[in-house]
């Protein structure tokens, strides 16, 4: 399990640990000291020993790839912000459903309707709320 704290924090974990280490204080006390795993605390000090400084830096989590391109998600948002009625809709507001629908007729992508709030939240934009009077 991954333990508590920013990147930053964690690669500082690491940086004393080696400074624990170089006052000769032994592997099982620095995990003691730094609530860590003993056998992390072997598996940083492996890293600061083959590759320095660098071994303890943070490394980027791996995610799953953007299905759209950033060029795509650049043009998808100039294509969104023409409005939905460019597109064929009755209306210009813009839908999760019609964003999915535009997004697979252009680019030949698969979204789900749920998921495309955090596409346009990357893009910059907002859900709006309708007006309950109007609604």
């Amino acid at each position: 399990m991954r333990p508590f704290g920013n990147p930053k924090t964690l690669e500082k974990r690491r940086l004393k640990a080696v400074t624990l280490l170089n006052q000769g204080l032994l592997p099982g006390e620095i995990a003691r000291r730094l609530g860590a795993d003993r056998r992390s605390v072997h598996r940083w000090l492996l890293a600061y020993r083959t590759d320095g400084v660098n071994g303890l830096a943070p490394v980027p989590a791996p995610g799953r790839p953007p299905k759209l391109s950033l060029k795509n998600r650049q043009k998808l948002g100039r294509m969104l912000l023409k409005g939905a009625g460019t597109f064929g809709y009755s209306t210009d507001v813009w839908t999760s459903t019609r964003v999915v629908d535009l997004i697979r007729r252009h680019f030949r992508v698969a979204y789900h309707a749920n998921h495309v709030s955090r596409l346009l939240r990357s893009l910059g934009f907002s859900p709006q709320k309708r007006h309950p009077v109007l609604s």
